[in-house]
């Protein structure tokens, strides 16, 4: 392609300041940046001018890692059409919010692809260039719900890269969706989805086994929503744990989705099945939940798990308070698991950016190199703690070299 500019006047983050051996700020520094296809192919400090070579100015601002949404639903958000808070049904549980979801999945099918677009664009303002979505894929929607995704999706090719998860979010035995699973992991789904096997299926073995089966079929990873408590919920983490010991392929291919129970079991047996967890290279996908009880995340990280986030809902039946902004996730993650120290701030960015930060825990810039793929957000800020501690409006975005949103 060899398509070349350079990007001057941003600010990266160079340093810890410390005091007594305490960190007390971040030291920035200007740079120029010099891309050739997408790549970031040299840095240079200051402002640099190379003959022939255009230049767009960063205006000052702090250049950061794009932020990565691992769990949305974008076919069925309200998000794009008129207000609809959550609807006050009398739903007590999992099954009366699928008999409301039954309903309304016919209402929501003829705009879908438009509302999925406009929730697109407010990820990408907000800094996000990676989506891991959820589809339905259940009998009252059939494969429509992942026919929309995938035309809303392709105008997008070039500005954000999305995967998804074939969701049989009225349960894969309760509602019969096996045929249509493989059919939609046959129409392009990465990642193959199960829920809730005791609760919703009232079978975890069969459910748990009819899931992994597809995902041996057709070479897929799993992400699977566990919203059920420790009676169950520690049964069926178990039970994929001991498949993927005994099916060497699955290892490194699945994600917990949620996983409430890991936050209602005493620290010996937390502690033994993370071990178990980070050695089989499973991820915990998390939307950083306030309330009863408070997921054990930093635990678990520091046993080796990895961590992702996500926003899951924007506005739908479910909830209507999400921003799509998975800054404001750091910002739940140091509130939640700091006392807001700058160090501590400035750690709390990795569960938004796929665990990757502009310095490391020793205060050398590992981020961006030489090479590094030139996908970033631009910031009117001082650092990474001030963005995380204040949530500045993003800027710009870059997505492999281009330039795919800037703020008029």
């Amino acid at each position: 392609m060899n398509e070349r500019y350079l990007l001057t006047n941003v600010r990266l983050e160079q340093g810890f300041i410390r005091r007594q051996g305490v960190v007390q700020g971040t030291e920035c520094a200007e740079f120029t940046l010099d891309i050739i296809d997408g790549r970031i192919h040299a840095l240079y400090a200051g402002t640099q001018h190379l003959p022939d070579v255009a230049a767009q100015d960063g205006r000052g601002y702090l250049m950061l890692p794009v932020t990565r949404d691992e769990h949305i639903h974008l076919d069925k958000t309200f998000y794009g059409g008129p207000w609809r808070a959550a609807r006050e049904n009398g739903a007590q549980d999992i099954f009366e919010m699928i008999a409301l979801e039954q309903e309304i999945l016919p209402e929501l099918l003829p705009t879908s692809v438009q509302r999925t677009h406009a929730l697109l664009q407010l990820l990408q303002q907000q800094g996000t260039t990676y989506v891991r979505s959820h589809c339905n894929i259940e009998p009252v929607s059939g494969l429509q719900s992942l026919r929309h995704l995938l035309e809303a999706l392709a105008p997008w090719r070039e500005q954000l890269q999305c995967e998804i998860v074939a969701f049989p979010q009225h349960g894969l035995l309760r509602s019969g969706s096996l045929s249509l699973m493989r059919k939609a992991l046959a129409m392009g789904c990465e990642w193959v989805g199960g829920l809730d096997p005791s609760k919703v299926d009232g079978d975890m073995v069969r459910s748990l086994e009819a899931t992994l089966e597809l995902a041996v079929e057709a070479g897929k990873g799993i992400d699977y929503h566990l919203h059920e408590d420790k009676s169950t919920g520690i049964a069926c983490i178990r039970y994929l744990l001991d498949a993927m010991e005994q099916e060497p392929v699955l290892r490194g291919k699945l994600t917990l989705s949620h996983a409430y129970c890991l936050a209602q079991i005493d620290r010996e047996e937390l502690s033994e099945l993370a071990g178990r967890m980070a050695a089989l290279g499973v991820s915990l996908a998390t939307c950083l939940p306030i309330g009863k009880d408070v997921m054990p995340l930093p635990f678990l990280r520091e046993r080796g798990v990895r961590l992702l986030s996500g926003t899951d809902s924007v506005i739908d039946h479910w909830s209507p308070f999400g921003s799509a902004s998975m800054l404001e996730k750091a910002h739940d993650w140091a509130r939640l698991y700091t006392r807001g120290t700058e160090f501590e701030l400035s750690r709390a960015l990795a569960i938004a950016t796929g665990n990757c930060l502009p310095l490391a825990d020793s205060g050398e810039r590992v981020w961006p190199k030489l090479n590094d793929e030139a996908s970033f957000i631009l910031l009117n800020a001082a650092c990474s703690a001030q963005v995380v501690a204040r949530l500045p409006a993003v800027e710009a975005v870059y997505f492999r070299g281009k330039r795919v949103w800037i703020r008029e």
